[in-house]
């Protein structure tokens, strides 16, 4: 299962990454957890300490790494590097690894947001299509608000393009703007999940509001996830209804993705 999350800032997609990561690590399954916003905070959703957070470094930062794999330095335009490099064992060697889980942090960088055509931009797309395409663990890679970090070849081997939003018009038109650039992809299965949900009057406006695009489920707001956000600490082992509803969710997209 490779699975993609990405919406508009702070509407919880990190919350329903973080929770997917450890119900299928529940499973015995092996997963890559990959933080692939450039507002990294997927360690501290999935309980990693502030101190072990702290010295997890960035793929983006190891400038000697991008150098040796890619043949120039980083931040060099127009010049000649590999455009194949080897990445297959960087998951092992730069993973931070908490019981099934394997961590992975792409870092901030111009790769994201800007689609240079420079060595750490090759490096973390060719990394990301390696996860997506070449591994057998499952993947749950945790986007900022968009799918600038797919290419055609990647997005279209992610089996779940989940958008989450919340009730608000610019969360609902960043899930519109997102479909389109998926389908311009060839992304096949783009879900999404309703989060922060107070009532049947919020479910009704998101529901409203995406049109014919899959809702995967909903998850109600959590005062249990706001705590554990404070705290730094895990909302898969705080927050006990906001798990059993992403258990739904997971469930719903399984049964969708088997049919």
């Amino acid at each position: 299962m490779k699975i993609a999350v990405t919406g508009k800032g702070g509407v919880g997609k990190t919350t329903l990454s973080s929770v997917l990561s450890h119900l299928y690590a529940a499973e015995g399954r092996r997963v890559i957890a990959v933080d692939a916003d450039p507002d990294a905070n997927l360690a501290s959703a999935l309980g990693v300490s502030r101190e072990d957070a702290a010295r997890i470094r960035p793929i983006s930062d190891m400038g000697e790494l991008i150098e040796e794999r890619m043949g120039t330095k980083p931040g060099s335009m127009g010049g000649v590097f590999k455009l194949n490099p080897k990445v297959d064992d960087l998951p092992e060697e730069l993973g931070f690894k908490m019981g099934g889980i394997t961590l992975l942090i792409m870092g901030k960088s111009k790769a994201a947001s800007s689609g240079c055509y420079c060595p750490e931009n090759i490096l973390l797309r060719r990394l990301l299509r390696h996860l997506v395409v070449e591994r057998d663990e499952v993947v749950i890679v945790d986007m900022e608000a968009g799918v600038e970090h797919l290419t055609r070849g990647t997005a279209d081997s992610v089996d779940a393009f989940v958008v989450v939003v919340e009730p608000g018009q610019r969360s609902i038109q960043t899930a519109g703007v997102v479909k389109e650039m998926a389908k311009g992809l060839g992304v096949k299965n783009v879900f999404v999940v309703a989060n922060k949900v107070r009532g049947k009057e919020d479910l009704d406006f998101i529901k409203s509001g995406i049109g014919g695009m899959d809702l995967a489920g909903h998850i109600s707001f959590s005062n249990s996830v706001m705590e554990s956000d404070i705290r730094g600490a895990a909302p898969f082992g705080h927050a006990p209804q906001t798990v059993e509803e992403i258990k739904l969710i997971k469930t719903a997209i399984e049964k969708i993705l088997n049919a």
